[in-house]
């Protein structure tokens, strides 16, 4: 037996941490070729259940969150709120899931659900919105058809007009 370990001693060691030397050494691979720990959703971010974040998301894609995020998101898909997730944030998106707790002013260019377990304080804007047995809302609702522009995407110059 090797000092390292039964199978392939330091060789089996530099494979396993995935510091592979030539292509018989290269990484294992899934089904798909897509290698061992691989994100298999690159637009899709996971805030994860032990983190924490303060600070802005903004980009093209998916934002899911599993701990407790503060600050700004704007993404161009959906937002989904874990149910042991805690949000303090201003949240722009195409769509919203909230199954945990969130403050701040929210706009889904579609659609927003709140599912049993969420709970939302603030105001939310939408196309169509949903809030399940068992959900709490307290705040200001906004249902309005989806508008080409994003929030975001008003410039200073743009005049606003009432409705």
């Amino acid at each position: 037996m090797t000092p390292i370990g039964r199978a392939g001693g330091i060789g089996g060691l530099w494979r396993f941490l995935g510091f592979a030397g030539s292509p018989e050494e290269a990484p294992p691979r899934a089904v798909g070729g897509t290698p061992v720990g691989t994100p298999l959703d690159p637009g899709r971010a996971v805030l994860g259940s032990g983190l924490a974040l303060r600070g802005d998301i903004t980009g093209e894609g998916d934002f899911h969150i599993y701990g407790r995020f503060e600050g700004e998101i704007d993404v161009s898909g959906r937002v989904v709120v874990a149910e042991a997730a805690q949000v303090d944030a201003n949240i722009n998106a195409a769509s919203i899931v909230i199954a945990g707790k969130v403050r701040g002013n929210l706009s889904a260019g579609t659609h927003l659900d709140i599912l049993p377990t969420g709970v939302l304080t603030g105001t939310l804007k939408a196309g169509s919105f949903s809030a399940a047995e068992g959900s709490s809302v307290k705040g200001e609702i906004w249902l309005e058809r989806a508008e080409p522009a994003r929030v975001s995407d008003a410039g200073p110059d743009d005049d606003e007009t009432p409705r």
